[in-house]
């Protein structure tokens, strides 16, 4: 069963966006180290439920918040997407240390991630 275990907010100001959720939730918010501004999300306190995610720039105004699902094996998930009407938007890319990633379409037109972990 895939599991939401991310989610992305799009943001024409991901700094202000950041300031906001900072502010108005109490979350604590800091830039990814890796290539691209990525603003890292801690939503809950550890040990308590909760998904973490993080705030990044909108490619176009009103794009929604993106869930990513946590799947065994991304080829057999993509094959499952396909299948059931759906379709792969972005080519499956390596996150060093996190696994792999790709973004999907459902057959509403909504956005999401898959991610396969990186094996221990």
């Amino acid at each position: 069963m895939g599991t939401v275990i991310h989610f992305e907010i799009n943001a024409e100001d991901p700094q202000r966006a950041a300031e906001f959720y900072s502010k108005a939730l109490g979350w604590q918010i800091q830039a990814w180290e890796g290539p691209l501004e990525y603003l890292l999300c801690a939503t809950h306190a550890e040990g308590t439920p909760g998904i973490d995610g993080a705030i990044m720039r909108a490619e176009k105004r009103g794009q929604g918040t993106i869930n990513t699902i946590e799947v065994a094996e991304i080829q057999s998930a993509l094959k499952a997407i396909n299948a059931a009407g759906g379709k792969q938007i972005s080519e499956v890319q390596p996150i060093p240390t996190i696994g792999l990633f790709c973004y999907c379409e459902d057959t509403e037109g909504n956005l999401f991630g898959i991610l396969q972990p990186e094996m221990p």
